[in-house]
């Protein structure tokens, strides 16, 4: 069986290349997606930071003090930066620790609230309301982004869905009933051109997706991938079916 899938991609080199480069760059999308889920976990607990920082300093513990807790209560990455921060303000000052945090979170987020504490601090405000309200505002707000980003996810995946896989197979299914290779009719050119024409739409619809989602360079790396795949599902399913 294996001998005559190859026999059958002895007819579509592009394909056979299509495989390597999909094989080489599999694992480059991998790394964006990790740094995208570690940034997406801190910034996901900004709000329950901020809320159990305003209760430390409402139980009347300075906002160093109230960070060592907070570093004490969570086992998370968060918990492992703010503990980290507050040895290192012990060597340096405080708001060099805290500006050193949150180059390390690589959050846009996460180094806004910062730098929101930082200017707190200097205007001597009320710092248990400012981060309450704050912890208010965040946990909207990524809630907002949340939402928005399953829906557009679901969007993405059925606009791959529809042109990589089922509008290959439908074609597939068409060409293979009226035009088998028993009918003598001669179709490899058309086969040839509607499978590389599935691969490149189904590119650049990845492509499209991943912009959407505002992860293009990193849905880029899978594009050989998807592209592969629409065109087997055509080139295999109109041999099967004729």
């Amino acid at each position: 069986m294996i001998l005559d899938f190859l026999e059958i991609l002895n007819d579509y080199p592009a394909v056979l290349l299509l495989i390597i480069i999909a094989i080489a760059t599999m694992g480059g999308g991998i790394p964006p997606i990790l740094e995208r889920r570690r940034r997406r976990g801190l910034e996901n607990a900004i709000s329950e930071v901020l809320e159990l920082l305003s209760d430390n300093i409402g139980a009347g513990e300075g906002i160093q003090q109230g960070l060592a807790r907070v570093a004490e209560v969570r086992n998370d990455l968060f918990g492992k930066l703010i503990g980290d921060a507050m040895q290192a303000s012990k060597a340096t000052s405080f708001n060099a620790a805290m500006a050193e945090m949150a180059v390390k979170s690589r959050s846009k987020q996460v180094q806004r609230v910062v730098n929101l504490i930082l200017t707190s601090l200097e205007g001597d405000a009320p710092m248990q309301d400012v981060l309450f309200n704050m912890s208010q505002e965040y946990s909207r707000l990524n809630k907002l982004m949340n939402k928005r980003d399953t829906e557009l996810q679901s969007s993405a995946f059925l606009i791959i869905f529809f042109v990589g896989l089922m509008l290959p197979a439908i074609i597939a299914f068409m060409i293979g009933i009226f035009a088998p290779k028993s009918s003598g009719m001669v179709v490899d050119d058309l086969n040839t051109i509607m499978a590389y024409f599935f691969g490149a739409a189904t590119g650049i619809s990845v492509l499209i997706s991943g912009r959407m989602l505002g992860r293009m360079m990193s849905w880029f790396w899978y594009v050989p991938s998807f592209a592969l795949l629409s065109m087997l599902v055509y080139i295999l399913g109109f041999n099967l079916i004729s």
